[in-house]
């Protein structure tokens, strides 16, 4: 029989901790694979104790993908305001609403995307996982990714209306959604690849100027 923890953490940091670990063992296994008791294994807790912070799975599986959101919209709030005016994460860049970052140009939000994602690869995973899991209506994540992805589409359009095409708004939003999206998948497929110098390549002509 497994042996808990009996450490006594503050909430918030012990909820960081149930983040952590869930994160990963989904990513490893998806949603569905995912076990309850070992999450709590992995924080040195009882499935009661696990719980009692998270609620349910499907609350520990919002806990997981809001917190994410969080932390890339903070991550690259600070990239994209520093010198450069860009650096990275995927595209919950856009679903954080980074469109009203000073001075943030369609080609410095996408390369602030890329630039997170290549230094987190297990969230790029979890997300990849996860939206094709929650393709099916009864998966807890259906309406927090169909909410996501139509609000990533109007931010991007958004950029793209500023930076000036020929080409309607939204489908080269779309165009760029689906590249990125793409471009991450082979690049999680190829261990060893560059997601920074693929996106750039791939990219080069899509964006405007």
């Amino acid at each position: 029989m497994a042996r808990h923890d009996r450490t006594r953490l503050p909430a918030a940091e012990r909820r960081r901790q149930i983040i952590t670990a869930a994160t990963r063992l989904v990513a490893e296994r998806g949603f569905w694979g995912l076990s309850m008791q070992d999450v709590a294994t992995a924080c040195g807790l009882t499935v009661p104790g696990l719980l009692h912070h998270v609620g349910s799975k499907d609350g520990l599986l919002i806990a997981i993908l809001e917190h994410r959101d969080a932390e890339d919209a903070r991550a690259l709030d600070s990239l994209l305001a520093g010198p450069s005016g860009s650096a990275g994460a995927a595209d919950s860049a856009c679903a954080a609403g980074l469109i009203g970052a000073p001075g943030a140009t369609l080609r410095e939000v996408c390369a602030a995307v890329v630039r997170r994602n290549a230094s987190q690869p297990e969230i790029v995973r979890l997300f990849a996982v996860l939206q094709a899991e929650s393709l099916t209506p009864d998966h807890p994540a259906h309406d927090y990714f169909v909410e996501r992805q139509q609000r990533i589409l109007n931010e991007i359009t958004a950029l793209v209306k500023t930076a000036g095409t020929t080409v309607p708004p939204e489908t080269t939003a779309r165009r760029i959604i689906a590249l990125m999206d793409g471009v991450q998948l082979q690049w999680l497929r190829s261990p060893g690849s560059d997601l920074v110098q693929l996106w750039a390549a791939t990219a080069d002509g899509l964006l405007p100027d």
